[in-house]
């Protein structure tokens, strides 16, 4: 290949600011270093802690989302990047292993449930690796080149367990994702979709009440 590898542009932004409005950045920049140090931090926090210890968990991620609502229940453990990049909804819970790397902005709805071991990955690297691979600056220090993709994720969905996300996927309100599936692409509204790469396979609707009546009896 003959192209020279992709450098970031001049002037630019802060490295927080070009990361993200979704353009090329360099992630060993020391304020996203604090960022990402300070989250790690707490999430080692939030992951010791007693079950039982209500306030002091609430208080950490109070701490490191400070963007959710309220009734938020997380099990732990949990891994953000930033934490301070994803605004919560509502009523939302999170079960074991829950992974968030939010170097793009991450919205999650109202009523959202996660299985265990779900991950929304907003960061995107280049294809070439000319373009992708590490690069010595001129203290001698290593750096990357990365981009970020946001995710939203609408109201009162739910996602079994093993759900990847990545980045610049839209999944609207009432859907759920089957166990396993990884989502590459928007979801529309009250839709099931299952399987790598995930695709719908029906829509929800009000016939799906009575297939629980039995569980009520």
């Amino acid at each position: 290949m003959t192209t020279p590898p992709v450098e970031l542009r001049v002037p630019r932004a802060s490295e927080r600011e070009e990361m993200l409005a979704g353009k090329l950045y360099n992630p060993a920049d020391p304020e996203l270093c604090r960022l990402r140090e300070k989250a790690g931090d707490l999430c080692t926090k939030f992951n010791g802690l007693a079950r039982g210890d209500y306030a002091t968990r609430a208080a950490v991620l109070d701490e490191l989302i400070p963007n959710h609502g309220e009734n938020f229940d997380v099990m732990g453990p949990i891994f953000f990047d930033y934490g301070c990049h994803t605004t919560v909804g509502d009523r939302v819970f999170m079960n074991f292993n829950f992974s968030c790397l939010d170097c793009a902005p991450v919205t999650i709805g109202d009523d959202v449930l996660f299985g265990p071991n779900v991950s929304l990955l907003p960061p995107m690297h280049p294809m070439r690796w000319q373009d992708r691979n590490v690069r010595r600056a001129a203290d001698g220090s290593f750096y990357d080149y990365e981009y970020g993709k946001p995710i939203v994720i609408g109201s009162n969905c739910w996602f079994g367990g093993n759900v990847t996300v990545v980045g610049d996927v839209t999944i609207g309100d009432g859907c759920v994702i089957g166990a396993g599936a990884v989502v590459t692409h928007d979801i529309p509204a009250n839709s099931v979709a299952v399987g790598v790469p995930a695709r719908v396979i029906r829509t929800i609707t009000d016939a799906d009440a009575s297939v629980y009546q039995e569980y009520a009896q």
